[in-house]
């Protein structure tokens, strides 16, 4: 079995995959203690982490699973277009979960048909992950969680990470070199925009940018953090960015296929008069997060943006969106005027 394990591993690793660890399933039982915890301390997120409670309980969906593998790539070695920095966040700009075109998928498939062939029944979900991945990632030594509450390994937080339940009992763990955060350093809660990370591991994912201005924030123009938001359309790096943990993490040499062209199409301004069409078609299949049937909140975010660091030159694209074939981007605009006193 050990052998196997190795093979695993190495196999991984060859495919371009950054770590590769195998746990026992046994070793998701802690982790609904730290679930306990985290609602303890914030109680309002309840319900939004009662869906993570079965991460901790795999086998009741998979009675035959035995183990999980556990791999890391790393997305900071790709090159970020100028006019996308701090308006869409970096994780998203590299998902490659769902792009035919990303290697990593590729890569990702060609790992599960590996595994497949050498006999092992696998699972896998590939767009919020079979299980809880941080955790997972963490009882395999690959990394440590800092208190931004991101993963990180050598490469910092600009990873992914990716698993499979397996059949069989295995089990590959590594001792992480990644030095723990300093009890003193608070940076990334200091400088959560809203407040959402109150305290360190803690956070309230109601109030998170990434959540805002994703799957939540349907209400914009009354949420009152909104003015928090800053110029972000979709997505949050700040706890990131700031940590000297991320320092010189980001290498930037590489370049994520079509993004370069796709960021020619992207700016608030360029949002505001975007056909609905494209934003269905193209935005939508690279941002996933949006669903197609929400793609209005691109334009609403976009005007939120544009109140949070007015120009001028905002002022015809903001009017001209009271005009929107939407009636949650006219509402959205209407409150620009309003609250901008822009004479129309």
């Amino acid at each position: 079995m050990n052998r196997l394990a190795s093979e695993i591993k190495s196999t991984a690793l060859n495919m371009g995959y950054e770590k590769c660890g195998i746990i026992k399933i046994s070793a998701m039982s802690g982790y609904e203690e730290k679930l306990n915890e985290r609602v303890k301390r914030m109680p309002e997120t309840k319900q939004f982490y009662e869906k993570f409670y079965r991460f901790a309980h795999l086998q009741d969906a998979y009675p035959w699973a035995k183990s999980i593998v556990i791999c890391i790539s790393e997305y900071g070695k790709y090159h970020v277009p100028e006019n996308l920095q701090g308006l869409i966040g970096k994780a998203y700009l590299f998902d490659s979960r769902r792009d035919e075109q990303s290697k990593e998928l590729q890569n990702s498939l060609k790992f599960e048909e590996y595994m497949q062939g050498m006999g092992l029944k696998t699972e896998a979900e590939r767009k919020f992950g079979v299980t809880a991945l941080r955790w997972a990632a963490t009882k395999a030594g690959l990394g440590v969680a800092r208190r931004n509450n991101f993963f990180y390994t050598e490469s910092g937080s600009w990873i992914h990470l990716e698993a499979w339940l397996i059949d069989k009992e295995l089990e590959l763990i590594e001792i992480p070199t990644v030095k723990a955060c300093s009890e003193h350093c608070n940076r990334c809660v200091k400088s959560c925009p809203t407040a959402s990370l109150a305290q360190p591991y803690t956070m309230n994912p109601a109030s998170c940018i990434s959540f805002l201005t994703t799957f939540g924030g349907r209400d914009l123009s009354h949420e009152k953090c909104n003015g928090q938001i800053g110029g972000w359309v979709y997505g949050c790096d700040v706890c990131q960015d700031v940590c000297p943990m991320n320092k010189n993490r980001w290498s930037g040499t590489e370049e994520f296929p079509a993004l370069e062209e796709l960021s020619e199409h992207i700016s608030l301004e360029k949002i505001l008069r975007m056909d609905y069409a494209f934003l269905e078609q193209v935005i939508q299949a690279k941002f996933w997060y949006i669903n197609k049937e929400d793609v209005w909140k691109w334009k609403v975010n976009a005007i939120n943006a544009m109140v949070n660091n007015y120009k001028e030159q905002y002022k015809e694209y903001i009017v001209g969106a009271c005009n929107d074939s939407h009636a949650k981007v006219r509402e959205m605009a209407q409150w620009a005027i309003k609250k901008m006193n822009l004479l129309v």
